[in-house]
């Protein structure tokens, strides 16, 4: 069962999911707020939604916008940003990768604070994650602890399959092996 999570982050994304199933866009709740729906540590860095693509994402901003809420373009083009009070909420179209489309679709739909909505499978959440994963951007403490949290809920197989070009990546299945988190961890796959 997951632990407590931030009372005004849940509120926030029941109030953005509302809104975006009234508007009929699909979209998936993503990063750690799903790993935490599915039974790992809370998160206070903000929301992750997932949409299909820029169009859905461009739209999303729109409608959160009349919603009354604070819409933002970065100028990273993989996502659009919105406010919710203090809120932050990432609209992301362009995950590292994964398909966007793929993934929403096949988000299965879980009860996040007593409201259905779908969120990302561990597999893409964790190949997103590993697959950004740069020599200026390398975070594995997070993942570690998600990992371990969730370690036999996750294909890890098919994480290193899909991540198998990815340096990072091995590092990480072989540092989950070493530490007895995931014994083998995909290893084999990812050769």
């Amino acid at each position: 069962m997951p632990t407590e999570q931030n009372e005004e982050m849940l509120e926030s994304l029941k109030r953005v999911v509302a809104v975006l199933r009234d508007a009929g866009l699909p979209c998936a709740l993503g990063g750690g707020l799903a790993l935490w729906a599915i039974g790992s540590s809370p998160t206070d860095h903000d929301i992750d939604l997932l949409l299909p693509d820029r169009d859905a994402a461009d739209h999303a901003l729109q409608v959160l916008e009349a919603a009354g809420m604070r819409p933002e373009v970065p100028p990273e083009g993989w996502l659009r940003k919105v406010w919710d009070g203090d809120v932050l909420v990432d609209l992301v179209f362009d995950p590292e990768g994964i398909d966007a489309r793929e993934a929403v679709a096949t988000a299965p739909t879980r009860n996040v604070h007593a409201m259905p909505m779908p969120v990302m499978r561990p597999e893409d959440v964790f190949v997103s994650k590993l697959a950004a994963s740069t020599e200026h951007s390398l975070r594995f403490e997070p993942l570690l602890e998600h990992a371990r949290a969730l370690r036999e809920q996750v294909d890890w197989d098919e994480v290193a399959r899909r991540t198998q070009r990815s340096p990072y990546a091995r590092a990480f299945l072989t540092l989950l092996d070493g530490l007895g988190i995931v014994p083998g961890a995909g290893l084999e796959a990812a050769r």
